[in-house]
């Protein structure tokens, strides 16, 4: 159904394969506009973003660490430094959605 494309970054002007991979993931996805930009492009326009993002001082709830966040810390609500955030996640059961409990 889904063939490999050659398309044009608009940032740098390489040539790029949008690969049938990636188109079936796109449209799984429900995204219907093609990629504007090369891989490289891509991922270096996500590091420019997040260093352009506004970071938070806040304490770890369950540590005690020093963190950052790129939220503005609610007093009386928990805020996790990396490590203990992803150390809860990966404890959290998978995939229970509220219509199967009915």
């Amino acid at each position: 159904m889904y063939e490999d494309e050659k398309l044009v970054c608009e940032d740098c002007g390489k040539e790029f394969t949008f690969t049938a991979g990636e188109q079936e993931f796109y449209a799984e996805k429900g995204l219907v506009n093609k990629p504007k930009r090369c891989p490289e492009c891509r991922q270096a326009r996500r590091k420019q973003h997040r260093k352009s993002r506004r970071m938070y001082d806040a304490v770890c709830s369950k540590c005690g660490a020093q963190t950052q966040v790129p939220f503005k810390p609610v007093p009386g609500r928990e805020v996790y430094c990396k490590d203990c955030f992803k150390s809860i996640n990966d404890d959290a059961p998978q995939d229970s959605s509220p219509a199967d409990e009915e």
